[in-house]
């Protein structure tokens, strides 16, 4: 798959063309494929959902493997796979320290998280997002890996913050909590916008609220202006926490991009709050 960002300048639409068509080309000969086996995607600078909506509908999806899961990725129809790349090392990392914890994955797209948790043994998993679509392809990739217990796993149609605040209420707990929200969204079926530069803290702070003490929050973000303080978060939580900046040790080796995603992690302690760890330990 060949994926170009629209480049700030005024440029010829046919000469882009060609110059596609060339790349494509190339990308075959190089892999030893046919050239209609070579998919390309234009990426625009977007607010809300429009990443997620279907561009075709070709239903060109294939099974590719990670670690010990396996994951459906469609090629054809949106914009992307189902799969973003860049979080491999947090997903095997959740599959080392799963074992027996309650999950919670929010924002969970297609469930690659999940499947991750499950493989590695978590006790329960909650998954939670807005889109049914991507909540069917989620329990569709749990299926492929043979996890069908719907005692164990739920999928829940709800927009995250509405359910943070029910679960609150209901008083609700998780072990590891994963949070990976989008940049913005502005979905009809939303009581108010989302903007993640603007609510991360209240965010962060209503997960901390259905985190068990000495429990996990992985917090990460690919927006860029996101002015993230683990002092203020620190001085607006009600509980002892311990925060430590994950970034450069989740980006894989192979992303020359180095900043396409920040990672931290937020540990509920029982202790009072120690010196604030930002290091890579």
């Amino acid at each position: 798959m060949l994926a170009l960002y629209e480049r700030p300048y005024v440029k010829n639409p046919k000469e882009e063309e060609r110059w596609l068509d060339i790349m494509a080309k190339t990308a075959a000969d190089i892999l030893e494929t046919p050239v209609h086996n070579i998919f390309i995607k234009l990426r625009k600078r977007q607010s809300g959902l429009a990443q997620y909506e279907k561009i075709k509908e070709l239903h060109t999806e294939i099974i590719v493997p990670e670690g010990a899961c396996k994951f459906i990725i469609n090629l054809s129809d949106y914009l992307d796979t189902g799969l973003f790349l860049d979080h491999r090392p947090l997903r095997l990392h959740l599959s080392q320290i799963a074992a027996n914890k309650k999950i919670l994955n929010l924002f969970c797209y297609t469930g690659a998280f999940t499947v991750h948790a499950a493989s590695g043994g978590a006790a329960a998993i909650d998954s939670v997002d807005l889109s049914k679509t991507y909540l069917s392809r989620a329990q569709k990739n749990m299926q492929l890996n043979g996890f069908t217990d719907t005692k164990r796993y739920s999928f829940i149609h709800a927009d995250v913050i509405q359910f943070l605040q029910k679960a609150a209420e209901d008083r609700k707990k998780w072990d590891i909590i994963i949070c990976d929200p989008p940049t913005f969204s502005n979905s009809k079926r939303s009581s108010d916008f989302f903007d993640i530069n603007r609510d991360w803290q209240n965010l962060c702070l209503s997960c901390l609220q259905v985190l068990h003490k000495n429990g996990v929050l992985y917090f990460s973000s690919n927006s860029r202006r996101l002015a993230f303080s683990a002092q203020s978060l620190s001085n607006a939580s009600p509980y002892p926490l311990k925060i430590t900046d994950k970034s450069a040790a989740s980006i894989p080796e192979d992303f020359r991009n180095k900043r396409i995603h920040s990672l931290w992690k937020i540990e509920k302690t029982n202790y009072p709050p120690a010196p604030l760890n930002l290091g890579e330990a």
